[in-house]
């Protein structure tokens, strides 16, 4: 990292533009992959990506490589002041932002970084062993990784971090389509991870799955799992809880801030200090990341931005820009939940009939503005009747408004987990919600 820097520090120095920016992201991760009670890949990957940006006047000019050398970052420098020269005026542009060094540490345990295929292929073992202990079978993959994140721009912004993250995922099945059960974890620490806890998770849920019944489309009361509140939290998070959509205003947020949106029993909050997220402390900007709230006791709140679209805003920036050649604009990246008073379990106790929902399955947009989503359960679906999970449900396709969802919440769990999905962190609880649609697959 201090090599990075002191090579960044010269090619600044040398820089013809107006204003500059470069950033590398520095990646190493190793990957198992599993199927049939087998590993079947092992992959490493030891790489980064340098971005520069040069500002003239209004004109940015945006270049990468993965080379780091004094001579290929300074050819990047130019290579992104020619793009520049090249470009239309952006009139809304206001240029660079400097940032002292962040006092926050990332979340990086030696534990995760130096985590070796042997220790991955003997926590496979374990989850292998309890599969076939219930006769099933395997797939999923295993993760470590390490990243090292360095900005430096030519107003004095110089920030330099580094965070590790486990990933573990999980699915038993059965001889047929129709028994399977799923499982995740996620932690900066790997030693938190408890195999046979998640191998036995799965297996629960895949050992029931026999002779589904079909349920009849309509309405009816559900309890989500973490993993598919997890499913909505994120679309929620594209659609309305970044910056563009805010100023486009076609963000489902954009006129809705101090209004009542969802339950009162909501409140999601980015917030990337969170003990169990411990992100990386500053953005592709080198900008501090903020504790921002998104939505308290079902009230919108606010939105995450970068210093584009803050400025845009008249507002500050969250500590949520994207890499420097990213489109789609600032989105949360930590999203916390807040818990309720109640355990998972004591809710499907006292559920007399309700879904069972472990997580959705291609879930995608229908209306965006409406918060309107499609997709189908997986791994896991079943009835609950008088307290007692039971008959398992063939996969059904629902058509749902998020929003709307959120708002017919009847109780939140008090045990929450840490998910990951496409790049955002989310603790959340489990929901028991009503007037949930189930529509024909067809």
């Amino acid at each position: 990292m201090a090599e990075i820097l002191k090579i960044f520090e010269n090619s600044l120095k040398k820089s013809k533009a107006e204003q500059t920016e470069l950033v590398c992201e520095k990646e190493e991760f190793y990957l198992s992959r599993f199927s049939e009670n087998k590993i079947n890949a092992n992959v490493g990957r030891n790489d980064r990506t340098i971005w520069c940006r040069a500002i003239v006047g209004k004109k940015i000019g945006i270049a990468k490589t993965n080379i780091l050398a004094q001579e290929a970052v300074d050819d990047l420098v130019n290579r992104a002041l020619e793009i520049c020269s090249q470009q239309n005026d952006d009139p809304q542009f206001s240029g660079l932002v400097y940032s002292p060094p962040t006092n926050h540490p990332g979340g990086y345990f030696e534990s995760t970084a130096k985590f070796s295929a042997m220790a991955k292929a003997q926590a496979i073992k374990s989850i292998v062993d309890i599969a076939q202990s219930h006769n099933l079978e395997t797939s999923g993959m295993f993760q470590n990784s390490a990243t090292e994140l360095t900005v430096a721009n030519s107003l004095g912004t110089v920030q330099q971090g580094k965070v590790t993250e486990a990933r573990l995922s999980v699915t038993l099945s059965g001889d047929n389509d129709d028994r399977a059960g799923s499982a995740q974890a996620c932690a900066r620490d790997v030693s938190q991870f408890d195999y046979k806890a998640i191998a036995q998770f799965a297996a629960e849920k895949a050992s029931r799955s026999t002779s589904p019944i079909e349920l009849t489309p309509g309405q009816y009361t559900v309890i989500l799992e973490p993993e598919a509140v997890a499913d909505f939290l994120l679309f929620l998070g594209f659609l309305g809880f970044g910056g563009k959509g805010m100023v486009s205003g076609r963000g489902f947020m954009a006129d809705k801030i101090g209004q009542q949106i969802m339950s009162s029993s909501v409140t999601i909050t980015e917030d990337p200090f969170n003990p169990v997220m411990a992100y990386m402390p500053f953005d592709y900007e080198g900008l501090p990341r903020q504790t921002t709230p998104l939505v308290e006791n079902g009230m919108a709140m606010g939105a995450v931005y970068d210093s584009y679209y803050a400025a845009l805003k008249s507002t500050q920036s969250t500590g949520n820009a994207l890499p420097p050649d990213n489109k789609f604009g600032p989105y949360p990246k930590t999203m916390v939940m807040n818990p309720g008073q109640k355990l998972l379990a004591e809710i499907i106790a006292s559920s007399d009939n309700a879904i069972f929902i472990n997580h959705f399955w291609y879930l995608n947009y229908v209306n965006p503005m409406k918060t309107m989503v499609t997709a189908t359960t997986r791994d896991g679906t079943f009835m609950i009747e008088n307290g007692q999970v039971g008959a398992p449900v063939k996969d059904i396709r629902i058509m749902q408004s998020m929003l709307e969802s959120f708002n017919n919440i009847e109780t939140v769990s008090s045990d929450r987990r840490l998910v990951y999905k496409f790049g955002v962190l989310m603790y959340v609880p489990a929901l028991k919600i009503n007037n949930f649609n189930f529509v024909p697959s067809e």
